[in-house]
C-alpha cells in the first residue's frame, strides 16, 4: 500500500471512528444514583420498573452494546435488536438477533419473526417501563412487518424494482410505510410503556426522522392512494402485485394497528450521530496529519458517477499551482440509477463513483498522478458487495493497463466490483456497526 493510500484511508478511518454506535450510545445515557438522562428525558430511578431495548439497523450491534453498558447497574433490562448476520455477537442481556444475511439489504423470513418478537416485547410493557429504542441506517430492511395479506415477497418484488429504477430513499419509505405494521409509527403505536425514547444514528440526508429507517417510532401521515401513485411511476402498472395494490387502495383505517391509529403517542427522539460527524472528525484527523484541508460539504446527494467526476475535476483543478499536500473531504449519499445489461452487474455507489473519478483521471494529461480518491460507506458495506468503497489512484490504473483493461464497459454496465477486484482498488473493513452515508477523502500532492 502506498503511503498516500495509507493516510487517506486512515483520514477516513478517522471519520467513522467518530460515529462509532457504542460510544455514541454510551454518551447519550447518563446513570446517575437518582436518575437516568436519555433524550434530554429524566426519569426518577425509584420509579422505573424495567427497561425493554429493541431497534434494528446495520449499527445495532454497537448501540446494544453501548446501551447494554451504560445501563448495567439496573436490575432488570432486555431487550432484541434485529442486525445483519454478521453483526451478531453474544450479550448478556440482549439478544442480537440474524434478520438478514450479510450483504443483502433486504427483507427476509427471519426479519419478520424478529419484527414481530419486538411488537410483542413493546406491547407487553406498562406502567413504570421505559422502552428505549436503537435505530440506524438499514433499519428498514431489518424491521419487516407487512400488512395482513401482503406476501413479503411481493413488498420485496415492488422495493427492488424502485431501487433498481433509481427511486429515492423518500419515496421508497412511502411505500413501505403503506404496507408496514411496525414502520411510520408503528412500533410506536404498539407499545404500551411509560416512557418511549429512541436513540437514532442518521443515513439519510437531512436527518429526517420519519425517514430513517421509516420511522418505527416517528407518527407519520399514511396515505395509501399516494403510495400507488408513487409506485406507478416506478412500474408498469400491470407489474404491480394484486396483494400490493388491493392493499394499496383499501381505506386508510385498515392499516391501522389498533383503534386511534392517527392519534399522538409520547415519544422522545434524539439523533446521536450524523454523516457531518464523520466529516468534521475526517477533517479533524487530515489537520493532525499536518495537511491543508477543505470540506466540500455533507449530507451531499447527485448521481454517483456525476459526484465522483466533479470531484475528480476539482482534485485536478485544485492541483495546479499546489505547494502543499491538500485533503478534500465531503459526505452524503449519492444514487445509481441502474439499466439492466447482459453479463455480471456487481458493485455500490461507492465504487461507481471510485471508478467514474479514475475514469476522469485517466484522461487528464498527468494520468491523476499524486490524486489519490477515497469513497467508502461508513457501514462497511457498499451495495452486494464485501466491500465499503474503492480507491482512485495512479497505481489502480497501473494494475488496470497490466490486466488490459478499460474503465468505459464496466462503468456502462455498473459493473465497478469486478474492475476494482481485479485492479487492487477495493476498500474492505468489515461491518463498523455504524452507518451515517458514505465518507469521501481526497488526497492531492503537488506536481
Amino acid at each position: 500500500m502506498s503511503s498516500e493510500r495509507s493516510m487517506v484511508e486512515s483520514i477516513w478511518r478517522a471519520g467513522v471512528a467518530a460515529v462509532d454506535s457504542r460510544q455514541l450510545v454510551q454518551k447519550a445515557l447518563q446513570l446517575a444514583p437518582e436518575s437516568l438522562l436519555v433524550g434530554g428525558l429524566t426519569i426518577p430511578r425509584s420509579e422505573l420498573r424495567r427497561v425493554e431495548i429493541v431497534g434494528a439497523g446495520k449499527a445495532g450491534a454497537g448501540m446494544a452494546w453501548g446501551a447494554e453498558e451504560a445501563l448495567a447497574s439496573l436490575p432488570d433490562v432486555q431487550g432484541w435488536v434485529n442486525v445483519p448476520a454478521d453483526c451478531v455477537k453474544a450479550l448478556p442481556r440482549l439478544h442480537l438477533h440474524a434478520a438478514r444475511p450479510a450483504g443483502r439489504n433486504e427483507p427476509t423470513p427471519d426479519g419478520v419473526a424478529g419484527s414481530e418478537e419486538i411488537l410483542r416485547r413493546v406491547s407487553s410493557l406498562g406502567p413504570g417501563d421505559l422502552c428505549l429504542v436503537l435505530i440506524s441506517g438499514g433499519g428498514s430492511a431489518l424491521l419487516p412487518a407487512p400488512v395482513e395479506g401482503v406476501p413479503l415477497s411481493d413488498k420485496l418484488a415492488v422495493i427492488r424494482m424502485m431501487s433498481l429504477a433509481g427511486a429515492t430513499i423518500h419515496e421508497m419509505n412511502q411505500v413501505r410505510r403503506a404496507l408496514s405494521r411496525i414502520k411510520g409509527g408503528g412500533l410506536a403505536r404498539t407499545c404500551r410503556a411509560e416512557w418511549l425514547v429512541t436513540l437514532v444514528i442518521s443515513d439519510v440526508i437531512g436527518d429526517p426522522l420519519d425517514t430513517i429507517a421509516s420511522g418505527p417510532t416517528i407518527q407519520t401521515p399514511r396515505n395509501p392512494a399516494e403510495a400507488l401513485t408513487t409506485l406507478e411511476r416506478f412500474m408498469p402498472p400491470a407489474n404491480i402485485p394484486a396483494s400490493i395494490r388491493h392493499s394499496l387502495t383499501l381505506p386508510f383505517r385498515a392499516f391501522a394497528s389498533k383503534p386511534g391509529d392517527d392519534s399522538s403517542f409520547p415519544s422522545t427522539v434524539q439523533i446521536i450521530g450524523n454523516n457531518f460527524t464523520a466529516v468534521d472528525a475526517a477533517a479533524t484527523a487530515a489537520r493532525s496529519l499536518d495537511l491543508d484541508v477543505v470540506v466540500l460539504g455533507a449530507d451531499q446527494a447527485g448521481v454517483a458517477a456525476e459526484v465522483g467526476r466533479e470531484l475528480a475535476r476539482e482534485c485536478l483543478r485544485r492541483q495546479n499551482g499546489l505547494s502543499r499536500p491538500l485533503c478534500m473531504i465531503s459526505g452524503g449519499e449519492p444514487v445509481v440509477h441502474v439499466t439492466p445489461a447482459p453479463g455480471p452487474q456487481k458493485g455500490g455507489r461507492n465504487q461507481e463513483l471510485a471508478l467514474a473519478a479514475l475514469d476522469e483521471l485517466a484522461q487528464s494529461p498527468h494520468k491523476g498522478i499524486g490524486i489519490t480518491i477515497l469513497s467508502g460507506g461508513t457501514d462497511g458495506e457498499d451495495g452486494p458487495t464485501d466491500a465499503a468503497g474503492a480507491f482512485a489512484e495512479l497505481a489502480v490504473l497501473q494494475h488496470a493497463a497490466h490486466e488490459g483493461l478499460t474503465i468505459a464497459p464496466f462503468l456502462a454496465t455498473h459493473n465497478s466490483y469486478e474492475f476494482f477486484r481485479r485492479t487492487q482498488g477495493l476498500l474492505k473493513t468489515g461491518p463498523t456497526h455504524t452507518n451515517v452515508m458514505d465518507l469521501r477523502v481526497a488526497l492531492i500532492q503537488p506536481l
